[in-house]
């Protein structure tokens, strides 16, 4: 059995520039994520939106849990 050390070295190489790229690119991606992300996650939304965990009250009828539960299942919102 003959081992070439020139193809071990280029195996080495290889492995070691694709860790250092995968390494780059990892941290990379995490500052774009965290630059992108909302600095306040948890506050009240601004102008005419609603929070989605809020509870809202129909302006007629004020719908029994059960309603609105099936409705939750019914279509999934």
């Amino acid at each position: 059995m003959i081992i070439s050390v020139r193809k071990w070295l280029d195996r080495a190489k290889f492995i070691a520039l694709f860790l250092l790229f995968t390494f780059v690119l990892y941290h990379v991606l995490q500052t774009v994520s965290s630059w992108m992300a909302p600095h306040t996650r948890y506050d009240d939304p601004g102008g005419r939106a609603v929070k989605a965990s809020a509870v809202q009250r129909a302006a007629e009828d004020d719908a029994a849990f059960g309603e609105r539960l099936r409705f939750f299942y019914w279509y999934g919102e």
